[in-house]
């Protein structure tokens, strides 16, 4: 590989203020088209905007989040352009004097930490939504809706500090997961409420100057960026092997066919003519009120993280499951405690074990394999309480009975996912289906006995040196006694049984 690629990012994040930036229209998402206007986000004659003081509130803290500097003074400025979804035929936003500058967060890559910075995070208003599609005696027609416009936006423009496609991606989760994890933003990428705009070049291994780049828009989705970003670094490279010239341009991704696709050119780029909103005064930022937000902010994913693997003595994998959602992670805390609450002995790394591992690490398994599967398969949401009603205390109390020894881990499966379906508590289950695990020596040794009078050629067999009948033995016994025998009791039963 001769050449490194240089990737720069620009984000549009939506903040989740319950009107738009400048009026009080409601920024609800999905309403009918156009009923959520008004003649100021229209843009009609005569009127004043008004800046809605939780978007910078929220603007600040995503500052604050990433270690960026906050500007005591900034200013809103007209970018001029001519599009059917921007009703005033320009937007609100800011340019040369934004509200921060220069911040960085780390990202994890591959098991190193990359550190990448943030040339800027300001505010605009966002623009409407062009659809197009529909059709009348073979006349293609585009309809505009403008509920979008004028709901606030942050956009976050990274420094050209990634080299490759997983980079970038990760910083982009990395932003999502604070945005989320602040409450200032869905992260939803396919509603466009996060959306993001990758800047790509490429240039020799060594070379200090910047290859001439492009820039690839609207792209939905983790997965389409990876490979928007990987297929246009192949493309400049091989367009510079065959002694060509990149364009400036801006593409488009067909994530259909995997290719990018030219859009416009650099001389049909727009001169937006910014010059300062005359109907907006400069934006002052008191310290203290910076101050204040700083002192309220939640514990970051990151920082989650960290604690996570060193409080619980989880794996950092686990730690990352756990805290890519902020409600998720807030569960599994609440099923630990609950946990020990039931009196079962220890719960952290110093203080001891349960069934061979801590109690912390337990419920990391149970939370991460059937819970989250049974989530996917759903199609539930840990984020809605109307959907997901399955109580910490209620996995606790399932736990507690595989310790004691009253069901089997195999029965707590399928407890589990009756709990969850049903939201019943553990035991009402357990006894409704009598599930309860055999652990009566003589109940258990009178199951072997059958099986191995009904199988006497394969004890003879597994007498005579093949061993790995005994899983069959295992099987047949479990079977007989419904999968309610207690594995363990079983095993040293039937070993004992067979070594006469």
């Amino acid at each position: 590989m001769s050449y490194e690629a240089v990737i720069g990012l620009e984000i549009h994040a939506q903040l989740l203020t319950n009107s738009k930036m400048f009026c009080g229209c409601s920024t609800k998402f999905g309403a009918e088209p156009n009923t959520q206007v008004c003649p100021v986000c229209l843009g009609m004659p005569g009127v004043l905007p008004v800046l809605n003081k939780k978007a910078v509130e929220f603007a600040i803290k995503m500052a604050l989040a990433t270690n960026c500097a906050i500007n005591p003074k900034s200013i809103f400025a007209r970018k001029n352009y001519f599009y059917p979804d921007l009703p005033k035929g320009y937007q609100i936003s800011q340019y040369d004097e934004p509200l921060t500058k220069k911040g960085f967060i780390d990202v994890d890559v591959n098991d190193s930490k990359k550190r990448i910075g943030i040339t800027r995070i300001h505010m605009e208003e966002d623009a409407g939504k062009l659809l197009h599609g529909e059709t009348n005696e073979d006349i293609n027609y585009s309809f505009v809706d403008l509920n979008r416009a004028a709901v606030p936006l942050i956009e976050i423009v990274s420094e050209p500090d990634m080299r490759t496609s997983d980079e970038a991606v990760e910083y982009l989760k990395a932003l999502r997961d604070i945005l989320v994890y602040l409450e200032i933003c869905d992260g939803n990428m396919e509603e466009g409420s996060f959306r993001c705009d990758a800047n790509v070049s490429v240039r020799k291994i060594g070379q200090k100057e910047l290859g001439t780049k492009t820039e690839l828009k609207n792209i939905n989705s983790f997965r389409f960026i990876q490979k928007a970003i990987e297929y246009e670094i192949k493309r400049q490279i091989d367009v510079l092997e065959d002694n060509g010239k990149i364009i400036q341009e801006t593409r488009l991704f067909d994530s259909d066919k995997g290719i990018t696709i030219s859009m416009r050119s650099k001389e049909e780029a727009h001169d937006y003519r910014y010059f300062p909103e005359p109907d907006l005064l400069p934006l002052e930022i008191d310290a203290k009120w910076i101050e204040e937000i700083k002192k309220n902010l939640p514990e970051l994913p990151a920082a989650k993280r960290e604690r996570f693997v060193k409080g619980y003595g989880i794996p950092q994998y686990d730690a990352g499951v756990l805290t890519s959602s902020k409600a998720l992670a807030n569960y599994y805390e609440k099923c630990v405690q609950a946990y020990r609450g039931q009196g079962v002995k220890g719960g952290y790394p110093s203080e001891g074990w349960v069934g061979g591992q801590e109690i912390p690490k337990v419920v990391s398994n149970w939370v991460m394999g059937e819970l989250l599967r049974l989530l996917k398969e759903d199609g539930k949401d840990i984020n809605q309480p109307s959907v997901f009603g399955l109580q910490p205390e209620s996995f606790a109390k399932l736990l507690k009975m595989i310790d004691e020894g009253t069901i089997s881990n195999k029965i707590a499966k399928d407890v589990f996912e009756e709990m969850f379906k049903t939201g019943k508590d553990p035991d009402a289950i357990v006894k409704e289906k009598g599930l309860v695990q055999i652990s009566d020596e003589s109940a258990i040794i009178k199951a072997i006995d059958d099986v191995l009078n009904a199988n006497q050629q394969s004890a003879a067999d597994y007498k005579a040196g093949k061993e790995k009948l005994f899983s069959f033995f295992v099987g047949q016994v479990m079977k007989a006694t419904k999968g309610q025998a207690n594995p363990a009791l079983l095993n040293k039963l039937l070993k004992e049984k067979l070594s006469r």
